[in-house]
């Protein structure tokens, strides 16, 4: 794993190749920490990450141990084609034994704003503290071909600097409501990564990774900057082709 400006960075050849290197990476801070509570992400990638952790034998991953909470979600229903949650349900909640009370999702068929208050009250009772912020032990991120991080968007970058945990998004094309992390939960986590995949995502991937001081001005994604220094790039060749220097 390569050290660029503080950021850890992996890059593979396939995208099974991601999967094993992040689980691996998961299941060193799991064991050191005993238990874990993860933000989740949507998307293509995660969800091949979680096709990855339903065909592991059973018992690699003492799921028991980990609390699932969500980065942001679509406000639909559940069962909805856009749920983030039934994403993950589907791919991975459906083909492992988690139990329920560990599974703490983003209601996204209530209303915006009161759901982003209740899961911002919901992370302060459920979550470890530090500097009075809640804190995740991971807190796994995509990215947008447009830089755009969790569901904070570039036209949106005041959302990044909220004073609450949670805030209600807009997404700029369908003008779909979104309950999203505030950066200063993302940027208090103990450890981020961000998990990204495609050619779509070169641009940008190199945009942040080589001048992130011009980057954190225009893009969400390059102001994931954690106070723990803990940030890393688990990013496919694809995503990574037009960075120089770097793997």
């Amino acid at each position: 794993m390569l050290n660029t400006k503080g950021m850890n960075i992996q890059i593979f050849e396939t995208g099974d190749e991601l999967n094993r290197s992040f689980t691996e990476w998961m299941k060193e801070v799991l064991t050191e920490k005993g238990t874990v509570t993860i933000a989740l992400s949507g998307g293509s990638t995660p969800k091949s990450l979680f096709d990855y952790w339903a065909a592991l034998p059973e018992g690699e991953i003492d799921w028991k141990s980990v609390k699932f909470f969500w980065g942001d979600e679509r406000c639909v229903p559940p069962s909805h084609e856009e749920s983030n949650f039934r994403m993950t349900k589907e791919h991975l909640f459906n083909r492992i034994t988690v139990p329920k009370e560990n599974i703490f999702r983003i209601h996204g068929e209530n209303d915006p704003s009161e759901e982003a208050l209740r899961y911002d009250s919901l992370l302060q009772r459920e979550l470890e503290s530090e500097n009075s912020i809640p804190t995740f032990d991971i807190v796994m991120l995509g990215m947008g071909d447009d830089g755009h991080t969790a569901s904070i968007f570039p036209h949106q970058m005041e959302l990044w600097e909220n004073d609450s945990n949670c805030v209600t998004a807009t997404h700029p094309v369908s003008g779909q409501q979104r309950v999203s992390l505030t950066g200063r939960v993302i940027n208090n986590a103990r450890n981020v990564a961000f998990l990204v995949t495609g050619s779509n995502k070169a641009d940008k991937v190199k945009e942040i990774i080589s001048n992130p001081e011009l980057a954190e001005k225009k893009y969400p994604a390059a102001r994931v900057q954690p106070e723990s220094g803990n940030l890393y790039w688990f990013i496919d060749r694809q995503a990574a082709q037009k960075l120089t220097g770097v793997g």
